[in-house]
């Protein structure tokens, strides 16, 4: 059955950059005895002198201050480490309202704390920012994303939903719904085991569908990848896996793990573009860049599809497709996987990837770095042979699929709607009729 994500919406509003929002303060530096009285805003409201050990004066809110500090206090303040993480202990308060469980995760952006939300009764994550200046900025564009996207995705079956957000001791925190483990960490904890093809297919329609539907609100992910796609459910089962030598079940067969549920949401969307930007820097995590990204070409809708081509490579070999930190050595591997860079990209590559190319091709195995290095390229296969190496059926369609998404030039590339309409998803739904 064919499907449609076609969305109405404000054309006006998107093309403007997000304006930058009021700051939303709930703990603030303490002042020095000297300084003078600091205002914020607090819920939309005007207070005073709000600092880690409870509120002064607040005029016409001290009520409902007291009220709430007095219920569960913030910690003490601590001085961020000397990256701009803040520093936190478990079972600290982030304001009267959050206490931290555990940390999830962290990374550039900052950190990932499982937090009890006292108001709501349940567990949310709380994506606390760096204190630095151009990852708050990105967090407040990740915010006007995530705003607008939930207004058009009103169930969330797309991806992550934002429940709140504040700025505390100088940390933008986002409060998102309680999910499962991304993909690359259900890899990770299953020995690097591949998804069945038909998890894979299904993964797959979700991303797609997505993508699709940030893509008709006119957004550019640009930085897809395992990590940032999760699992709505923790759950799963094990399986025997006969193949595998790695782990040894109680019953005497080896086994794998497989979600029990095939939901996922994407999830971080800081370096998310409007399709009217500058589009000349560098994006997407290098595993999962695109050549166009490399070349210095510009970069627009087909470098997400570049990405989800190598994440479904990755989710049915178990690893990932182009596993580099060079850019020459990467646009090898791609030569060595998908067949020869077309002329005209490489003829127009800019000031800065002009040296991997010379006499109109690839300066490769000439330019390479290292023996290794020529050896990393050497020991990849063709994409037909990879992908049939770990899918039993479908096989067929599945590298079709891939060569689409995969495709060098961005012009040509399949568009996540047309990835949709694909017999690798298409003939399965035929089947089930």
């Amino acid at each position: 059955m064919e499907m449609e994500f076609m969305t109405e919406f404000p054309h006006s509003y998107i093309d403007r950059r997000p304006k930058k929002r009021a700051r939303l303060a709930w703990d603030v530096a303490p002042a020095q005895p000297s300084a003078k009285a600091q205002s914020g805003i607090c819920f939309g409201q005007e207070v005073e002198n709000l600092t880690s050990y409870g509120p002064s004066r607040i005029s016409d809110h001290a009520s409902f201050f007291d009220k709430a500090m007095n219920y569960k206090g913030s910690p003490p303040w601590r001085e961020d480490d000397k990256d701009g993480h803040y520093m936190f202990a478990l079972g600290d308060n982030l304001t009267p309202r959050y206490k931290i469980h555990r940390k999830i995760g962290e990374g550039t952006f900052g950190q990932v704390l499982e937090c009890w939300d006292r108001e709501s009764k349940e567990m949310v994550a709380v994506k606390v920012i760096r204190g630095i200046k151009k990852y708050r900025e990105a967090a407040l564009i990740e915010i006007d994303v995530l705003q607008l996207l939930g207004r058009f995705d009103r169930n969330g079956s797309r991806c992550v939903q934002i429940r709140n957000w504040f700025d505390y001791r100088n940390h933008i925190c986002i409060v998102f719904e309680m999910l499962g483990p991304s993909l690359y960490d259900f890899l990770r904890k299953n020995n690097y085991r591949p998804f069945p093809v038909d998890l894979v297919r299904e993964l797959g329609r979700q991303l797609l569908e997505c993508v699709t539907f940030m893509h008709d609100l006119r957004l550019i992910h640009t930085d897809l990848k395992p990590e940032n796609i999760l699992m709505v459910s923790p759950e799963y089962i094990k399986v025997p896996d006969f193949k595998s030598t790695s782990r040894f079940a109680r019953d005497g067969s080896f086994y794998k793990r497989l979600p029990k549920s095939s939901a996922i949401k994407v999830i971080d969307f800081g370096s998310t573009a409007y399709e009217n930007q500058d589009h000349n820097y560098i994006v997407s995590t290098r595993h999962y860049r695109a050549p166009e990204v490399i070349l210095g070409l510009g970069w627009s809708y087909p470098c997400d599809i570049w990405s989800i081509g190598c994440i479904l490579v990755e989710l049915c070999s178990g690893e990932a497709l182009f596993q580099t930190h060079e850019n020459l050595e990467h646009l090898a591997m791609m030569e060595r996987v998908l067949g020869p860079l077309p002329h005209h990209m490489l003829k127009r590559a800019d000031r800065h990837a002009e040296k991997y190319v010379k006499r109109g091709r690839l300066d490769w195995p000439e330019g390479a770095t290292s023996r290794e290095s020529i050896k990393a390229v050497i020991k990849l296969h063709r994409l037909q042979n990879i992908v049939m190496q770990h899918v039993d059926h479908s096989a067929g369609d599945l590298i079709d699929l891939l060569k689409g998404l995969l495709t060098y030039d961005p012009s040509c590339r399949l568009t996540a709607r047309d990835a949709l309409r694909h017999p690798f998803f298409t003939r399965m739904q035929l089947k089930r009729f």
